[in-house]
């Protein structure tokens, strides 16, 4: 897997409790304030062709797994209070928001092929966090439909995953449902390597140009499955909550 390094030119913390494909090393721990923005600078990338953006997705899956159908939320309004024990974070380079747990860690870095990471997660869980990924992609792709329906996506998406086939069997990925809403992808999927609790995969995904190239934007939120009463509506109301800003 490609090496993550943290930089100076992406905020705001360093990552613990991710697993080794995001591995920032750790400038510091802070948690949510109410509302988070981002004032970083974005790396300048170069567009890729189709097959290596959907590669920069399955990485992104991978990077939250070891490697959603969602309902979208209604957006919040200027002015709109937050559910209690949650906050908004801004990030106003990459032009996205989410809404995260209170208390939530927060932290960015770079990686091969990918070059913006930004993870959200809980202090006390390595096994449940979310995840923004942002890949470049060339300019031939226009919208999410240049990948195919959202079917057609979240099929390659959990098929490219999925090694259950192999002999030894290798990681399992199931899809459970898709859906297209408000200009993004929902997929929901499950993964599980041999020997190892099966994780629950809630995503997002969204493209959008920031007058270099255009950007693809893979959102990832996982969780054990026995710990789903604990971490899912958290993290089910965060990939919910993704606006393109």
């Amino acid at each position: 897997m490609a090496a993550v390094t943290s930089t100076s030119s992406l905020c705001p913390a360093g990552l613990s409790s991710l697993p080794s494909f995001i591995r920032l090393k750790p400038r510091s721990h802070r948690k949510l304030p109410t509302t988070t923005v981002c004032h970083c600078r974005p790396a300048r990338m170069e567009g890729l062709d189709r097959r290596e953006a959907l590669l920069g997705v399955l990485l992104s899956a991978a990077a939250s797994a070891a490697a959603p159908a969602l309902a979208p939320a209604d957006a919040l309004a200027d002015g709109t209070e937050l559910q209690e024990g949650f906050s908004t974070y801004e990030d106003e380079a990459n032009k996205f928001s989410i809404t995260i747990p209170q208390g939530w860690l927060v932290g960015a870095g770079e990686a091969s092929g990918i070059k913006s990471v930004t993870a959200f997660y809980p202090e006390q869980a390595a096994d449940s966090n979310v995840s923004v990924v942002i890949t470049g992609i060339g300019p031939d792709f226009t919208s999410l439909k240049s990948f195919g329906d959202v079917d057609a996506f979240a099929e390659t998406l959990v098929n490219g995953l999925d090694r259950s086939w192999q002999r030894p069997p290798g990681l399992a990925a199931k899809l459970i449902h898709s859906r297209a809403a408000n200009g993004l992808y929902y997929v929901e999927y499950t993964l599980q390597n041999p020997g190892e609790r099966r994780r629950h995969i809630l995503s997002a995904i969204g493209m959008a140009f920031n007058g270099w190239y255009n950007r693809l934007y893979t959102v990832t939120g996982q969780y054990i499955d026995d710990e789903s009463d604990k971490y899912r509506p958290q993290i089910e109301k965060a990939v919910q909550s993704f606006k393109l800003t």
